[in-house]
């Protein structure tokens, strides 16, 4: 049986006010083909389909045209849990009709674990695999708040929440493996944020609880897991060091942070209980680099990248010692004539100057969330002292909005 591992396809997703829906289609093109060439049994999709939880329709179409090719494929199955950028209503409602079709969604919890428990059958009708389909937990699915509670509180509550859960679907999952009566794979999904996980600046990963809270030890999943099905992490690696513990990554980059990085795809042979996995290399659909330096060098850069005639998507981070008013212009003039497109310019040595700008070279796409804040306190010379607190707090108001409106997310 062949598996393949994706997730955070971020589906609408824009860079810097540039769609990027021929990149998205591209993709499940050619997700659909190696599908079709590698006979693959099983498509387990781990959260973020889609960017916003109200996706165009545009978006919509690429998701759906995307599954009835599939449906109509060699892959038996296909399962699909929410991620925290998804809408679990949204994805649930063509659920019983996507049944149909084999394709099995997961938005939220049930009323039951056993909810969340899928079993696959194969060719011949006996179960073949088991997927404990846990989809991204809110904090309201998990943790009951409680007035005058601390930090330290919230953060064991998560934990012990989440942990919990994956318990008690873990013993139903094992349970339907005995009545089975089988050597059946179990294979877990999740979207969450493992401790030691690898992120890159600019790829649109955000913390799912505040701060560093619910950052979740490898040890917290049950062992009877023979795979853990892991997304939100949009660099590709292994979970505390296991090979059948891994985020798949997103397969296309998030952001110029991701500029140059390998995409894969994890694919999962079994045979029974014993599991190999290899990463499936995902092609490049668009190119992006991020030139860093001072004139020189970032004219340089931009002469090599226009030598290879290649449609380039391009950040500018200028960081020399000459200030330049006019970066944006002298940038346009170097670029004019060739296939590259620069989409940010960074002066760094103009942000330095102030806070309030009298110019374009800079807008609040080229902020973080903190880093607003932040330059606020700066303005009013609010003591450093104080910052530390002030931020906990703001980043706890800012959870608390995205939690009540995923679409502040």
């Amino acid at each position: 049986m062949k598996i393949l591992h994706t997730s955070d396809w971020h589906i609408g997703r824009t860079l810097y006010g540039r769609r990027r829906y021929p990149e998205f289609e591209a993709f499940l093109h050619w997700l659909a083909e190696l599908i079709e060439r590698e006979a693959i049994d099983v498509l387990l999709v781990a959260g973020d389909v889609f960017d916003t939880s109200t996706p165009s329709n545009r978006a919509q179409e690429l998701y759906y045209r995307f599954l009835c090719r599939v449906a109509a494929s060699p892959c038996r199955h296909v399962v699909v849990v929410a991620g925290n950028h998804d809408s679990p209503s949204f994805l649930n409602a063509p659920r019983q009709l996507l049944r149909a079709l084999d394709i099995h969604v997961v938005g939220t919890i049930g009323d039951h674990p056993g909810d969340e428990v899928v079993v696959l059958n194969g060719r011949d009708g006996a179960p073949e695999l088991i997927v404990c389909a846990v989809p991204y937990l809110r904090d309201r699915d998990i943790r009951a708040a409680e007035a005058g509670e601390s930090l330290e509180d919230k953060d064991r509550k998560l934990i012990d929440g989440i942990r919990g859960h994956y318990a008690e679907v873990a013993a139903v999952a094992e349970d339907r493996r005995r009545q089975a009566g089988g050597d059946i794979p179990i294979v877990a999904m999740g979207h969450l944020f493992t401790a030691g996980g690898r992120t890159l600046e600019g790829d649109g990963v955000r913390d799912l609880y505040v701060g560093s809270l619910a950052h979740l030890s490898a040890a917290l999943f049950p062992s009877a897991f023979d795979y853990l099905a892991l997304g939100h992490l949009h660099v590709p690696q292994e979970v505390g060091g296991s090979p059948c513990r891994r985020y798949s990554g997103s397969p296309l980059p998030m952001g110029f942070g991701e500029a140059g990085q390998q995409k894969s795809l994890c694919l999962v042979r079994a045979a029974g209980c014993h599991l190999a996995v290899e990463l499936v290399p995902v092609p490049c659909f668009q190119r992006l680099e991020r030139l860093r330096g001072a004139w020189a060098e970032i004219a340089a850069g931009l002469d090599r990248l226009a030598a290879t005639a290649e449609s380039i998507w391009v950040e500018i981070v200028y960081d020399g010692d000459e200030i330049i008013s006019d970066l944006r212009r002298r940038l346009e003039e170097e670029v004019a004539g060739t296939a590259i497109e620069i989409l940010r310019v960074r002066n760094s040595r103009v942000i330095d100057r102030a806070l309030s700008r009298s110019d374009d070279e800079e807008s609040l796409d080229d902020l973080q969330v903190d880093e607003v804040f932040e330059r606020c306190l700066a303005q009013h010379a609010v003591p450093a002292s104080q910052w530390p607190e002030l931020l906990q707090s703001y980043r706890e108001i800012v959870a608390a909005l995205a939690a009540a409106d995923p679409r502040a997310e």
